[in-house]
């Protein structure tokens, strides 16, 4: 197992999103200032390039650019963690090979979608992957958008085969089954929350921390939030939770990244613009959000 690695990946992981220009455009510049705000906002490590970042809606070359302008903006200050994914085993280990992952210090790569393969599929995806690269990998398991679980059995039998798979990103919801993966992993396996409103919990039965979408809005209190738990400060912990829990809630109220970019503009930091088939949200949840924001100073 890669130690260093499982260090790096512990704590607040923030999954970024592709920040647009009304035109439709990558805004660069908008993502140079949202890795700039989440990185003084004390966040641990970056992921770009994940479902939060739009990726299905990105070009190849797009893609590189934004990989190219997160690395040049962090300049080696936070860990990187890069998302490259898919239904086509193949197609996975022929974009891993063809992008630069120098610099870049895991890849996120998601259960296959949509095909909805058995587990010894998923198991032998993730190997072959695992055979084709040195870079470090960390499994993901979102079952609400893949349309199949990746049981712990699986995820347990590849920590314990490759050791280039370091870490898990479980969003399946299921507190026993990540309770499960917890107890049974091999050491320096990191179990990592998927869900922002399972983090504290997560932390609580002995993972390492949550890869979050709201961290890019509220980083400092999401940042702070998890320094409590760590330290088991749990009246801190949990009252930082409670303050954000409505706005968090709204983030996903008409699906992500829609809410978390209505938040960021909000609060100045980016254009309110997405790629169909994702749209914004409601005029009314906006103006809920930004009260709520107001309210709680968030």
């Amino acid at each position: 197992m890669i130690t260093d690695i499982s260090k790096k990946l512990t704590g607040l992981g923030v999954a970024i999103v592709t920040p647009f220009c009304a035109d439709g455009s990558v805004d660069y510049t908008a993502l140079r200032r949202l890795i700039r705000y989440v990185t003084e906002g004390g966040v641990d490590y970056l992921v770009v390039m994940g479902t939060t970042g739009e990726t299905p809606t990105l070009t190849p070359d797009e893609k590189r650019e934004v990989l190219r302008v997160a690395k040049e903006e962090n300049g080696g200050r936070l860990p990187l963690v890069v998302g490259i994914g898919g239904n086509n085993t193949a197609t996975v280990i022929k974009t891993i090979a063809e992008f630069d992952t120098e610099d870049v210090d895991a890849i996120l790569s998601v259960v296959p979608y949509y095909n909805r393969p058995a587990q010894r599929g998923i198991y032998e995806h993730y190997a072959a992957i695992a055979r084709s690269t040195t870079t470090p990998i960390i499994l993901y398991n979102v079952p609400s958008r893949t349309g199949v679980n990746m049981l712990p059995e699986t995820t347990l039998a590849l920590a314990r085969d490759f050791d280039n798979i370091v870490a898990v990103k479980e969003a399946s919801g299921n507190i026993e089954q990540i309770r499960q993966l917890i107890n049974d992993k091999p050491k320096g396996f990191n179990i990592i929350s998927g869900d922002d409103s399972l983090a504290i919990s997560v932390i609580e039965a002995g993972g390492e921390g949550v890869i979050s979408v709201a961290a890019n809005a509220f980083p400092k209190h999401f940042s702070q939030m998890l320094a409590a738990s760590f330290a088991g400060d749990k009246e801190v912990s949990y009252s930082m939770w409670e303050q954000t829990r409505a706005a968090v809630k709204m983030l996903f109220a008409e699906g992500n990244p829609p809410g978390v970019k209505a938040a960021l503009t909000i609060k100045g930091l980016i254009e309110n613009n997405l790629r169909l088939p994702l749209v914004p949200v409601t005029n009314a949840l906006y103006r809920e959000l930004a009260q709520e924001i107001a309210e709680k100073g968030l």
